[in-house]
């Protein structure tokens, strides 16, 4: 089973797939003129912006449940694991597919805004529904959709299932099959209540669980400040090869870099589209704009403390490509959550061991209810043909089940199952959104144009020539039938009343 998975993965996660990230990226960022640098206030301000109705939820409400995906074990593990087999450069290479990726992450939550539906009372949309509707290749999107439900419903649960398990067990000498159990029961008492409870839960728990982090690692870079120049001159050498002993792994930084760094912040995965697509708003751009930000947050901020924290401390071994010591700063320690717990701990004792655990089960925790969510919204799309409502509830049983055979499994089989439905996921919704770009960038030219008339922009799809927006045109012919209705004039007679 191991190598069978390791070979996919060889094949899937080949440089092709490394270089497509980084180029697609950079060519959105120059399609947009860096909108990831031009709108950042804009970003911010439309964060905050509460408007919902009964079938969709916020801008706020949506960043969170994005974020619950995008913040998981990837900002922890994951950071750990990137130093470790791409060594100190690799940091560097997850801040360039954060900030590139973050006109990845505006055009696909765009056009997934463009293109969604209104299903049994609730907004839902992602590349299944923008491949299907603006492509008009439903081969493409079924493939797309059952890729999807594999990888979120079985294959990505377990990556986070095994850190929980991993760091409680380190922290508080738990066992695995007890840390299974707990996560079985809490994980089926909020996905059987629905996205609402999903999206409530998330609005609550994700705020809190990045900025306690954040707060927390601060205080640790802080109280060895005179050291973080050293630090960012070590990323930054490593990353081109110009640092001796790390050179002769180059390749390495940038493969293992944009890896983890596609894996953390989900920028072009085609993840993003789905929770971005139920938020309630005027115009796609917005929420395409919000979705921008999500990844500065994910992977600037949150992977960032974690990386100047383990290079700070020296908490970290760096491997050769055969398998050889480069660097070795902590000895017995399993790149993952150890890490970051040995690190904490020695400057934190007493303190450092369970805070992780407890910020990694949050992490992780959420990001397994975001990948629920994502499967659940491509189930919707394929029961809009087949009609098979128990495919939803075989999906519930199935994500606990994931997250249970994850919990008490290797770490190796789980992070290579997690890469290997990353990675599918990638190639095939990157190939779309490099087809389908022009349609988002045509969303930030209007809502551009609105907004220098000092209009809150709305979206008018016929007007833009854009076509199968189903969603928008009903809306907007709703809206037009009620405005003429109120304002028809009084024809009854005087008599009959």
């Amino acid at each position: 089973m191991n190598e069978l998975v390791s070979t996919l993965n060889g094949l899937v996660w080949s440089p092709a797939l490394i270089y497509l990230c980084l180029g697609v990226g950079l060519y959105f960022s120059l399609r947009g003129r860096f909108l990831q640098i031009r709108h950042f206030k804009e970003m911010i301000k439309l964060m905050f912006t509460g408007r919902t109705d009964e079938r969709g939820i916020t801008s706020f409400q949506a960043l969170t449940m994005t974020l619950a995906g995008r913040v998981g074990t990837g900002n922890i593990a994951g950071v750990a694991t990137a130093i470790t087999f791409g060594g100190p450069g690799a940091v560097f290479w997850m801040w360039m597919v954060a900030f590139l990726g973050a006109s990845s992450a505006f055009v696909e939550s765009t056009l997934g805004q463009v293109y969604k539906e209104s299903i049994n009372g609730e907004h839902r949309g992602g590349p299944a529904f923008f491949i299907e509707k603006g492509l008009g290749m439903k081969w493409y999107a079924w493939i797309f959709a059952v890729v999807t439900v594999i990888a979120c419903g079985l294959l990505l649960p377990g990556v986070q299932a095994n850190s929980i398990a991993s760091s409680v067990n380190t922290a508080f000498g738990v066992d695995p099959n007890t840390t299974a159990a707990v996560l079985a029961v809490l994980i089926g008492l909020i996905i059987f209540g629905g996205v609402k409870r999903i999206a409530h839960f998330t609005q609550v728990v994700v705020p809190f669980m990045a900025l306690g982090y954040i707060l927390v690692a601060m205080v640790i870079i802080l109280l060895n400040i005179s050291q973080l120049p050293d630090v960012i001159a070590l990323i930054l050498k490593s990353a081109f090869g110009l640092e001796a002993g790390f050179g002769a792994i180059l390749g390495m930084a940038i493969m293992w870099g944009v890896k983890r760094g596609v894996y953390s912040n989900e920028a072009g995965q085609g993840t993003g589209p789905h929770a971005s697509s139920a938020a309630a708003v005027s115009h796609p751009a917005k929420q395409g704009l919000v979705q921008g930000f999500s990844v500065y947050i994910d992977t600037l901020f949150v992977c960032s403390a974690t990386a100047f924290m383990l290079l700070i401390t020296g908490q970290y071994n760096v491997e050769g490509a055969d398998g050889s010591a480069l660097f070795t700063g902590i000895a017995g320690v399993a790149a993952g959550p150890g890490y970051v717990q040995t690190a904490m701990e020695n400057m934190m004792p007493g303190f450092g061991n369970a805070f992780v655990a407890i910020a990694l089960f949050f992490f992780a925790f959420t990001t397994i209810l975001a990948y629920y969510y994502i499967a659940e919204t491509n189930i919707a799309f394929i029961n809009r043909k087949v009609n098979r409502p128990w495919l939803t509830l075989l999906l519930k049983f199935g994500i606990i089940a994931a997250t249970v055979y994850g919990t008490v499994r290797s770490a190796t089989l789980a992070w290579d199952l997690g890469d290997l439905g990353v990675g599918l996921m990638a190639w095939l919704n990157i190939g779309a959104i490099i087809l389908m770009h022009k349609i988002a960038y045509t969303c930030l030219k209007d809502y551009e144009a609105q907004k220098a008339q000092g209009l809150d922009p709305v979206f008018d799809p016929v007007k833009l020539g854009i076509k199968n927006a189903d969603y928008w045109t009903d809306k907007k012919d709703a809206s037009t039938a009620e405005t003429s209705d109120a304002a028809a004039p009084d024809t009854c007679p005087e008599s009959a009343r």
